[in-house]
């Protein structure tokens, strides 16, 4: 059994899947993934650093490297973050029918 679309049916069909694949692209975007993941870690490493023993950090030389790690990778994450809302995915550019094309 096959099914007949007419011209403005497959148009608005095209269309929609367009719109599904841009929000799935926005979705999935790598800067969103590291920086989340960026986030998540700096929060667990800054808590450790935070709750560190002083023979934790007696260990590192004095240094409470837990904690100093921990932000880094928070203020990194965070930069992924901001990256991704200052600078959104751009939607792919709308293809011309022949038709609509002006000559």
């Amino acid at each position: 059994m096959s099914e007949h679309y007419s011209e403005r049916e497959l148009q608005r069909e095209i269309t929609e899947l367009e719109t599904k694949s841009a929000t799935a692209a926005r979705l999935f975007d790598i800067r969103r993934i590291i920086g989340g993941l960026f986030v998540v870690y700096g929060v667990i490493v800054t808590i450790a650093g935070i709750t560190a023993s002083d023979a934790d950090i007696d260990k590192a030389q004095g240094v409470n490297i837990n904690l100093w790690t921990g932000l880094g990778m928070l203020v990194l994450g965070l930069l992924f973050l901001l990256w991704l809302k200052l600078r959104p995915t751009a939607p792919p550019p709308p293809d011309v029918v022949p038709a609509e094309r002006d000559e």
